[in-house]
């Protein structure tokens, strides 16, 4: 049995957005495959997450030399390490985000500072920074109207890019991208493009129950 996180970043409701329609169809495929495995869904828009702001580091710079913390740093830095801890006890994650201007929308990038800590999902070495996220899995399911795979806009595609990269840092070195594109650049046949998504979801799925 695994515990997956399974992680939305978009606001509209999900039977007007590709990507929550897409994480939805992989994610009760999930529970298809593998029907013992807790999951939890975070919806990032209904979510209370900190900035990275003054207080937060005022706080850790408190922590460090053993001082008191004020009431506001004092809860910033719990709900930081709230995150951050049910993020490293899961086994699996499923991200599920659209394309906003060449990348991730901003309350994903919100999370993400907050769960890439040092000391907790990575450490710094005298060979550089190592991920402690080793064995686990992740999935992003994704969603942008252009196409981004090929041609001169392949260099422009820094959302799915850079979720990669950054689970790859925190040592997450599983991971697939189940991604469906084209939707707005050709509008009539946004459905036939979407329903080409969805056929690879059922091996993207067993692969993330093995």
């Amino acid at each position: 049995m695994a515990n997956i996180l399974y992680i939305t970043a978009n606001p509209k409701p999900e039977q007007e957005s590709f990507s929550l329609r897409l994480g939805r169809n992989f994610i009760e495929k999930v529970k298809e495959l593998s029907p013992r495995d807790e999951i939890v869904e975070m919806d990032l828009y209904q979510t209370g997450i900190p900035f990275i702001d003054a207080d937060v580091f005022s706080g850790w710079g408190k922590l460090a030399n053993g001082q008191t913390l004020s009431a506001e740093e004092q809860k910033k830095v719990d709900r930081i390490n709230e995150l951050t801890d049910q993020f490293v006890e899961a086994d699996k994650y499923v991200f599920v985000s659209p394309m906003w201007n060449l990348s991730i929308p901003s309350r994903l990038k919100l999370y993400i500072d907050t769960i890439c800590i040092a000391g907790k999902t990575f450490k710094y070495t005298e060979e550089g920074p190592v991920g402690l996220l080793q064995g686990k899995k992740a999935v992003h399911v994704h969603a942008r109207g252009g196409i981004y795979s090929e041609g001169l806009a392949k260099e422009m595609e820094f959302a799915d890019r850079y979720l990669c990269t950054i689970l790859k840092f925190m040592g997450i070195s599983d991971i697939q991208s189940v991604i469906a594109e084209g939707m707005a650049a050709n509008p009539q046949e946004a459905e036939s493009i979407f329903a080409r998504a969805l056929a690879q979801v059922p091996q993207a799925a067993a692969r993330f129950v093995e």
